[in-house]
């Protein structure tokens, strides 16, 4: 049954069980990236007047907004998700399809052309920015416009590749289709590995809590895979951010199982899905700590917010910080800081996934 999102800001507490872990990553996607072109961490900014803003000790960003020279994090995924793929099918003439509300398609498309393979990529119609659309097709693939929302545009991508013998590279899980985007989830834990390494080399431990812009949770799952891993320290909150258009990780939550939410438009587009990765959804159901459902001003205003602080940022990267303020300010922050058990020298991170060149925002 496919539900109506909720029209304001909603902050979802998931009362999950405290000892639960998974299994610990392998690190070989890590080592795949370290030995690509370009590669080098991202940087990881401090924000004292953030801090001081939300009342707790240090402020991190996380700065997505050029990964492997592109606008976002969705690069890391794509490239151990297409090598792994096409190594699987050998070297053919095989299509790489996907579909994608954003980053994701782009990433896949160069992923695709730097391993000498052609690519589709279905973008749902007025679903993302003109802007956007151009970039992938610059990538040299073709671009199939669908005319439906992100779900039914996945869906058309898929039956595509199942028609035609293409290699589908989709950035979420459903019955019968977990091993591809389980590379994926591999791909971006790179991100938090690196995160780690940045605050220990500033002398500090794990994050106290972290932000992460949601769509379907393959980003949502990374982080979780590595702050709930068995070897792991714990103690790191994990908090899901969405749009209030697409809140299906809060609507899921609410209903201890996985819902699909009926999807209105957004600016940020990369987050606008209706349906939570299968694969994504126990690590959610078990590790998560919270999902915050923020509104399109509270989104831009997070934008230019951070670019006065000198962090460039599109909405969904910049989402982040819109959670975090729906969470540590205003009516009920008090309570919320106490269930995140958050305090005056806590460190936050903020998941900054896209930089103003994947999706131009409004002037403000």
């Amino acid at each position: 049954m496919t539900e109506i999102a909720d029209s304001g800001p909603r902050w979802t507490l998931n009362r999950r069980d405290a000892s639960w872990t998974c299994p610990a990553q392998t690190g070989e996607a890590l080592e795949f990236h370290r030995a690509l072109d370009g590669y080098a961490p991202t940087a990881l900014i401090e924000l004292p007047t953030l801090a001081e803003e939300l009342g707790v000790g240090r402020v991190f960003a996380k700065d997505e907004s050029s990964r492997l020279g592109l606008p976002a994090f969705k690069a890391l995924g794509a490239s151990w998700a297409v090598h792994r793929a096409l190594g699987t099918v050998g070297a053919s003439d095989a299509e790489v399809v996907t579909a994608t509300d954003g980053n994701h398609g782009r990433a896949v498309a160069r992923f695709a052309r730097l391993s000498g393979q052609a690519a589709r990529i279905f973008v749902p119609v007025g679903g993302i920015h003109p802007a956007a659309v151009s970039a992938i097709r610059d990538e040299g693939a073709a671009v199939v416009e669908h005319p439906g929302n992100y779900d039914a545009t996945v869906a058309a991508a898929a039956r595509f590749a199942a028609d035609t013998g293409g290699v589908l590279v989709q950035d979420t899980a459903w019955d019968g289709y977990v091993e591809v985007p389980g590379w994926i989830v591999d791909g971006y834990s790179t991100l938090f590995e690196e995160i780690d390494a940045q605050l220990q080399a500033a002398g500090l431990g794990g994050p106290d809590l972290v932000f992460v812009p949601t769509g379907v949770g393959s980003l949502l799952q990374a982080a979780l895979a590595h702050y709930r891993a068995a070897n792991a320290v714990r103690g790191t909150g994990v908090i899901a951010v969405e749009p209030v258009t697409a809140a299906c990780v809060s609507a899921s939550l609410d209903r201890g199982h996985p819902v699909t939410v009926e999807t209105g438009e957004t600016i940020m587009s990369g987050l606008n899905c209706g349906t939570p990765s299968s694969l994504a959804w126990p690590f959610i159901r078990h590790g998560l700590d919270a999902a915050a459902a923020v509104g399109e001003q509270d989104a831009i205003a997070a934008v230019h917010r951070l670019a006065e602080l000198g962090v460039d940022a599109g909405p969904c990267g910049a989402a982040a910080l819109a959670g975090a303020r729906l969470a540590l300010l205003g009516d009920g922050a008090d309570s919320r800081r106490r269930q995140l058990d958050l305090g005056p020298e806590s460190t936050i991170v903020l998941t900054i996934t896209e930089g103003s060149g994947a999706n131009p925002v409004p002037a403000s």
